[in-house]
């Protein structure tokens, strides 16, 4: 089977770019595309919370039980941060309707840099997205069968390229698939919710500590920004619907509102509902049990709702690594089409979907997740410092949107925007500074790396086309050389090597074949069948004291242009392909290394004539 033939198997035949309008998909297809990241932190955001108070708690002993109870408050408060956000978005949807989100926003209201300081804090956001999502999920998968606890990480890399061949397909295709998960998540988790509430109010599970009334113990400040600063994981990938609007069926950018809103619903009243569920069962956070496990035990037992709640876990959060598949190439591409990253991520590939972008992320995120031993406790602090950054930059940018252009009910919206500038610019500071020493230091280094990468590849690529241009040049000078050399390396006489001869014969006015000597006896056989195949082209022999092939061919090369600087050099290299391409490895690759190293002579031209064997 050919290399094509196994491609279409695997993703499909390819789409014509007419077709690009039907690829766009409903409202309910996109919550579940481009909310799954958001939604999935209902999963894990509660426990990181809890994490830090209740090893707080543990050191006061059994005075220290209500340390938990700050958890109420500080949920609340993160709630209310995903309202002020909302709304900020829903100005950003309306004011860049062809999405790139903060990137777009900041480069043209803030500058440049401020736009590839974005760039770069949500190309790493949506990276650790697909770590921190997938490596979730198989811990959730490990709290209900232990026996795979030891095994994470190869099914955090299966899990990876599994999503990445379904995103491959398509975005239409992918949604389809991905739907099912997350609405099976959101109804499985609203039964729980109900359950959960409905046996509270009946006194079937007893209810541990009240909500309202129940003693508060005194908790460092430092420790409650830290607490806040975990739980704000809970707000990653909110603002990937204001990115992924040109994904949104006509009208693209009502539709996104709306999803945003049902998005911002949905997470809020699930988060808010496992802080409160968590504090009234009184759930410990657990090295070898998540919190949502611990949870849905106590309200359902070992039965099969337990599982059930487990399983739709798991798929969330393995599946939320799609939002990042959404958004990351997308946003790659406008940055390569402003030429700050390679201009192969801004071309579609088969399916209608940025293939190379795709490609990319799925690499750097099994890179995060062997480096970092698939644990999400690692992942986690590096994860909410680029969200919030580019947060802030992005509704910074909208403030001095609505301040330039002034359109109808700008004052109005520059509050919005400011309100949402200054809140996560707070957070940011917050989550910066609770979280530097576990890890977050890693991310605010890297965003300036990052920066300086893009203007580099930007600097090239200005560079490259300075140079490229003629359009300073007065004239274009036609002169052709009268010289034109040509040289074909051998080895020995076969319908290949006649096939390149007659070929250099074509374009060159002087044609030279070259072969180095390893064996005289075999040499002097070449000269003379040389002599009576190809009397008319001069076979020069290269001594090989070392038996190297390739330094006396290079000498050779560069001696012939340095005879001739302002002449072009032709280099033909008589090639023959093998019916099946694994026959090749068991060939000479020699022509394959002397073009590598030729390609960057200046004035030889190298090229191949192909002889196909049956």
């Amino acid at each position: 089977m050919e290399v094509s033939q196994i491609k279409r198997w695997i993703i499909g035949g390819p789409l014509s770019s007419d077709q690009i309008a039907h690829e766009r998909i409903p409202k309910w297809k996109a919550l579940a595309v481009l909310s799954s990241d958001a939604l999935s932190s209902v999963a894990y955001a509660t426990e990181e919370i809890l994490i830090p108070l209740t090893l707080f708690g543990a050191t006061l002993g059994a005075g220290g039980s209500g340390a938990i109870l700050w958890s109420i408050p500080i949920g609340f408060a993160i709630v209310a941060l995903l309202v002020i956000i909302t709304a900020s978005y829903q100005q950003t949807i309306s004011a860049y309707p062809q999405g790139g989100g903060a990137y777009t926003v900041a480069k043209e209201n803030l500058g440049a840099s401020a736009g590839l300081i974005a760039g770069a804090s949500l190309l790493i956001d949506y990276v650790l997205t697909v770590s921190v999502s997938v490596a979730s999920g198989v811990e959730n998968i490990a709290s209900a069968f232990p026996d795979v606890s030891g095994h994470k990480v190869f099914i955090d890399v299966v899990v990876i390229v599994l999503i990445t061949l379904f995103n491959l397909r398509g975005v239409k295709e992918s949604a389809s698939v991905f739907a099912l998960p997350t609405y099976f998540f959101i109804f499985s988790f609203i039964i729980m919710f109900v359950v959960a509430g409905f046996k509270a109010m009946n006194g079937d599970i007893p209810v541990v500590t009240p909500v309202i009334g129940g003693p508060m113990t005194a908790v460092p400040f430092f420790l409650i920004l830290r607490a806040f600063a975990s739980g704000c994981s809970a707000l990653t990938g909110v603002e990937a619907i204001s990115n992924g609007i040109p994904i949104f069926r006509s009208p693209s950018q009502r539709n996104a509102k709306i999803t945003m809103i049902w998005m911002s619903v949905i997470l809020g009243s699930f988060f808010i509902g496992m802080t409160v569920l968590a504090h009234l069962f009184s759930i410990i956070p657990s090295e070898s049990e998540t919190v949502v496990s611990l949870l849905s035990r106590k309200v359902f037992g070992d039965s099969f709702m337990y599982y059930t709640v487990q399983v739709a876990t798991a798929l969330i959060l393995l599946l939320a690594a799609n939002t990042s598949y959404a958004d990351f190439p997308r946003l790659a591409s406008l940055m390569a089409r402003d030429r700050y990253l390679p201009r192969q991520l801004a071309s579609l590939g088969d399916k209608l979907v940025f293939s190379n972008g795709i490609l990319g992320l799925s690499l750097s995120a099994i890179l995060m997740i062997v480096v970092f031993g698939g644990e999400t406790h690692n992942l986690i602090p590096l994860y909410a410092v680029g969200v919030f950054l580019s947060f802030t930059l992005s509704q910074s940018g909208m403030v001095v949107h609505h301040w330039k252009l002034r359109e109808p009910k700008w004052q109005r919206g520059m509050i919005i925007n400011a309100t949402g500038a200054l809140t996560t610019l707070t957070v940011l500071l917050v989550i910066a500074g609770t979280k530097f020493i576990h890890g977050a230091w890693m991310i605010v280094l890297a965003i300036p790396m990052f920066v300086t990468f893009f203007y580099q590849i930007h600097k090239h690529y200005v560079a490259a086309a300075r140079q490229l241009t003629y359009a300073n040049e007065k004239e274009v000078d036609w002169h052709i050389p009268e010289r034109h050399v040509a040289i074909i390396p051998i080895s020995g006489v076969h319908a290949g090597v006649i096939k390149a001869v007659k070929y250099a014969k074509s374009i060159a006015t002087e044609v030279r074949a070259c072969t180095v000597d390893l064996d005289p006896r075999m040499t002097e056989n070449l000269r003379e069948v040389w002599k009576y195949k190809v009397p008319d082209v001069e076979l020069i022999v290269l001594s090989s004291p070392y038996r190297s092939v390739f330094v006396p061919l290079v000498g050779y090369i560069d001696q012939v242009k340095n005879s001739c600087p302002d002449q072009f050099i032709t280099i033909i290299i008589p090639e023959f392909i093998t019916r099946r391409w694994y026959h090749q490895f068991l060939h000479n690759q020699t022509a394959f290394f002397l073009y590598a190293y030729l390609r960057r002579k200046r004035g030889i031209v190298v090229t191949s004539v192909r002889y196909h064997l049956r």
